[in-house]
């Protein structure tokens, strides 16, 4: 074998250990990533199970109970919106404490008791 083409052979194998490199390396990083997007979504996944078992024990309340929390307050970890749009219709949406995006939102009728028929 020539000399010149000894150096060119040690030069390909070099390029293909650094090609080989960067694809390993890139492999961790996206199996990384993925576990860390996997990991957010069961924790967002945690977070609206537990507003759901909220908002299940607030659409027991009673007319008066959610007139008495008419507003936005803090309940628990999260902010709570209770709106009365009509005399019967009542919206409770939950956010994050920290006020982040909606996570979830229902309208509860209750009934008037003045119009109620005997």
């Amino acid at each position: 074998m020539p000399r010149g083409r000894a150096g060119v052979a040690l030069l390909e194998a070099i390029v293909a250990l650094t090609i080989l490199g960067i694809a390993g390396v890139s492999a961790v990083v996206m199996a990384s990533e993925t576990a860390r997007t996997v990991r957010r979504a069961r924790d967002a996944d945690a977070d609206v199970r537990e507003a759901s078992a909220f908002l299940d024990a607030v659409s027991l309340w009673t007319r008066a109970d959610l007139d008495r929390h008419l507003g936005s307050r803090v309940e628990g970890p999260w902010r709570l919106r209770i709106d009365r749009p009509t005399a019967t219709l009542y919206t409770a949406a939950l956010t994050d404490s920290a006020g982040g995006p909606e996570l979830l939102r229902t309208a509860l009728f209750r009934p008037d008791p003045a119009h109620a028929r005997p």
